[in-house]
């Protein structure tokens, strides 16, 4: 499995070179003075995956590593070996990106289905307007996993209802094609009523409301 995130405002990222008398014919421009430093990503290797096979055994959590290894561990060795590790991945997948378009195309076509789901997740659970207010993590988790369960369901019933007026168009002789339907989303939003159905009766009641409350008016 390949990390090939979208990187936004990638023409201002810095490409390392392998070496310091590394030079390309016709992309060297693009490359800065910069050299990746492979020895100490060779001296701290066993670390690095000592810290990935904890992640992978949930023995630690990434947050938690993130946490860890944030800006203020500079001075962390581990932490200059990961910088190292990511500057040297990073650059592979920016050449890449310029060089395969087939790849750009995926990439961004991946990446606008993430962040439809997650807008549409996140305009279902509106009370919170997107931010969860405990520190409980138990508490947390169950936010999440009900938010993204009620999105699934939403996501079934969207696609079932589209599948029947499909069929149904079908039925009276028009032809429904697959490229058609690949340009259908099941994260409709105009139809679901988050706040639920209000109904305004305005009919009379049948009795008529008695609005008098007799008081005792004698002093005691």
């Amino acid at each position: 499995m390949d990390l090939l995130p979208r990187i936004r405002n990638w023409k201002d990222l810095i490409l390392y070179r392998p070496s310091a008398d590394t030079s390309f014919r016709h992309i060297d421009s693009l490359f800065g003075e910069e050299v990746i430093d492979w020895q100490l990503i060779e001296t701290h290797w066993s670390d690095l995956m000592r810290v990935v096979i904890s992640i992978r055994e949930g023995r630690i959590s990434s947050s938690a590593l993130l946490r860890r290894l944030g800006n203020e561990s500079r001075k962390n060795r581990l932490y200059k070996a990961f910088r190292e590790l990511g500057r040297a991945v990073r650059t592979i997948v920016l050449l890449r990106y310029l060089s395969e378009p087939e790849l750009r195309d995926s990439i961004t076509t991946i990446t606008n289905r993430v962040e439809s789901f997650h807008n549409f997740s996140k305009w279902l659970e509106f009370g919170n307007a997107g931010v969860i207010g405990d520190n409980d993590p138990d508490h947390m988790e169950k936010i999440v996993k009900f938010n993204e369960l009620l999105a699934n369901c939403v996501i079934f019933y969207n696609a079932v209802e589209l599948t029947l007026v499909l069929n149904e168009i079908s039925a009276k002789g028009h032809p429904v094609r697959a490229e058609d339907v690949a340009t259908l989303s099941p994260y409709a939003t105009r139809h679901i009523l988050r706040f639920g159905d209000y109904v305004l009766d305005l009919t009379p009641p049948r009795t008529a409301v008695n609005a008098h409350l007799d008081l005792d008016q004698e002093p005691r």
